[in-house]
């Protein structure tokens, strides 16, 4: 029903346990516990892309915590209202929400396939989604893309003595399909591969919440969802790898290793690339406005102040002298021909020329005063 998730699962894992069975041996149990771990490298490195565009949506989603909160507030009382100008906020920012959740949802369907698939090496049990094959049957049946021979490879494969497909709490009936290949393994060996592993799974899915928790901004750790979620990621989780580890193949257990050591190191890289080119632009908008202001000392230009002046705003500046001073006959020809436009000069030219007149009309009048006196 699911063939569509087990089989690319069992091609990655049959590739990298050729890659690794050519240098180790095909039974060497190393070289399946290798292939394991590559199969969970392959799959990280496909979600690369998904992953970083998950840490910024994330921290796109902790700078917009003041306006959702004041979104919130506003319409607490009309819900679709809320919705609509939520969906509206995060569609002017270009946030989608649905991306922080796709590099987990995409190892779901990979950590149930490889649980399947590593099952499926051992169908002689009883159980749910069991064959109940006999052991020959089942040493002599092939597993999705694995043969005859790899199946049969895959159960003499040991690791400290313990196979990596079984765990603490597997039924003898089903150890007893090991018995012409290496031997039934002993519950002690197992425990010693197992419970290990169960402790390191643990303690680097904390490590890992707490790397993710401390790069919460203090709006997004204060709200109450998120402070709920941050505590079951950081003590709930862990210790459910550990009660749950007994029921989990070493197989399992060695994934989900691998996969939170791989976190723990992408989180450090990516977080520290997108911090620096964070860093890189508000250096730039400094050097932006720094070369925008003027230098210290610098005079300001006498043009820049032409511009932005009014070119209506009136001037103190003198046009051709003083506004009262006597004009001649040739300044008033001067004038006119000059085209004096303001009013007060010619005003002044008005009067100066009336002044003219009056001058001479009365110099006039003495001369024939003066005459009148002679005779």
């Amino acid at each position: 029903m699911l063939d569509f998730i087990y089989y690319p699962v069992s091609w990655i894992l049959w590739f990298w346990h050729r890659v690794f069975g050519f240098a180790l041996g095909a039974d060497n149990g190393l070289a399946w516990a290798l292939a394991v771990v590559f199969l969970v490298f392959t799959l990280r490195l496909v979600l690369y892309k998904p992953f970083v565009k998950q840490v910024r949506t994330t921290r796109q989603m902790q700078e917009l915590q003041p306006q959702i909160k004041e979104l919130q507030k506003k319409y607490k009382n009309d819900r679709q209202k809320m919705a609509t100008e939520m969906q509206k906020l995060q569609k002017d920012h270009g946030f989608n929400p649905l991306m922080g959740c796709l590099p987990v949802l995409a190892q779901v369907p990979v950590f149930l396939g490889l649980y399947h698939v590593l099952r499926s090496f051992n169908r002689t049990g009883t159980g749910f989604g069991q064959l109940g094959m006999s052991a020959y049957d089942n040493a002599h049946t092939a597993n999705y893309v694995f043969n005859a021979d790899d199946v049969q490879s895959f159960l003499r494969a040991r690791i400290f003595g313990a196979p990596i497909s079984v765990a603490i709490t597997t039924p003898k009936t089903q150890l007893d399909a090991f018995l012409d290949y290496g031997g039934i393994p002993q519950v002690v060996n197992i425990a010693a591969v197992a419970i290990p592993l169960m402790v390191i799974a643990g303690l680097a899915t904390h490590f890992n919440a707490r790397a993710s928790v401390a790069r919460q901004s203090a709006e997004a750790a204060a709200n109450p969802q998120a402070a709920l979620m941050n505590k079951m990621a950081l003590w709930v989780f862990p210790l459910g790898v550990i009660v749950g580890g007994p029921f989990l193949p070493i197989a399992i257990l060695i994934y989900w290793v691998s996969n939170n050591i791989w976190t723990y190191g992408q989180q450090h890289l990516v977080f520290g690339r997108i911090e620096k080119e964070e860093e890189a632009k508000k250096q730039q908008a400094i050097e932006r406005r720094a070369s925008n202001a003027p230098k210290p000392g610098a005079k300001p230009n006498p043009k820049n102040k032409q511009k932005a002046g009014s070119a209506d705003e009136p001037t103190d500046a003198p046009i051709d002298g003083p506004v009262d001073a006597p004009v001649t006959d040739g300044d008033v020809s001067t004038a006119a021909r000059n085209g004096a436009g303001s009013n007060k000069q010619g005003k002044a030219t008005a009067s100066s020329r009336k002044g003219g007149q009056g001058n001479r009309k009365r110099s006039g009048n003495r001369g024939r005063a003066n005459q009148k006196r002679r005779r």
